[in-house]
């Protein structure tokens, strides 16, 4: 595990973002832990999440032209990354988000910001078992676009609609890039050098044997 990753989930932690527990997913599945991106809601924590994901937009050299957010989570975060971006690395990108309702006045549609055109690179907080991101997806097909890749603040690494990953069947079904910041694996990494936190180690250890692949 990279430094910058240990340093984020600890950030998680400690922002109460990352937590332990019995939650239920969008996807139905029972989850001992959740990522609530909600929990960003101050501008300093809000600014430090965008820096780990420029961070890592830089590092993988990823070549895109657009960065786009989902409603209603991906908004205030494809926001955050465009900034950190620039004030950390000069790139001044465009970045677009939806509307869930098409909008019948004004400017109208579903878009807000920049066209949506071009090399997109999809910002999101979590893939499950990648429900959102095929809905974002079809949106994004509908205009003169090239999906080209997603990037999430942390991947579960558990099944999607078949053995493989979501992220993995995002990749091969879509034949885009499919990055995280951190994976589940590097939380138990985690959570194995911390004691106090035994107990949510052992659910998701469990939740992994269930959901989680070969």
């Amino acid at each position: 595990m990279e430094p910058y990753q240990y340093e984020l989930i600890e950030f998680l932690i400690e922002q109460k973002a990352l937590l332990f527990g019995d939650f239920t997913l969008k996807s139905g599945r029972k989850s001992p832990y959740f990522f609530n991106a909600g929990q960003f809601n101050t501008a300093a924590s809000l600014a430090k999440l965008g820096q780990f994901y420029a961070k890592a937009i830089i590092n993988e050299g990823i070549e895109y032209d657009i960065l786009f957010g989902p409603a209603y989570k991906g908004i205030p975060i494809v926001s955050s990354v465009a900034i950190a971006l620039y004030e950390k690395y000069q790139q001044d990108v465009p970045f677009c988000f939806n509307r869930k309702e098409q909008k019948a006045y004004g400017e109208g549609g579903y878009i807000i910001g920049s066209p949506l055109q071009g090399r997109v690179l999809l910002v999101d907080d979590v893939i499950s078992a990648g429900t959102t991101f095929r809905e974002t997806a079809e949106l994004i097909a509908t205009f003169p676009t090239q999906l080209i890749g997603i990037i999430t603040a942390l991947d579960r690494e558990e099944k999607g609609s078949g053995d493989l990953t979501a992220m993995k069947e995002i990749e091969t079904r879509y034949n885009v890039k499919a990055l995280s910041i951190v994976k589940l694996r590097h939380i138990i990494e985690y959570l194995r050098h911390h004691p106090q936190h035994h107990e949510a180690l052992e659910t998701i250890l469990s939740y992994q044997e269930k959901y989680g692949t070969s």
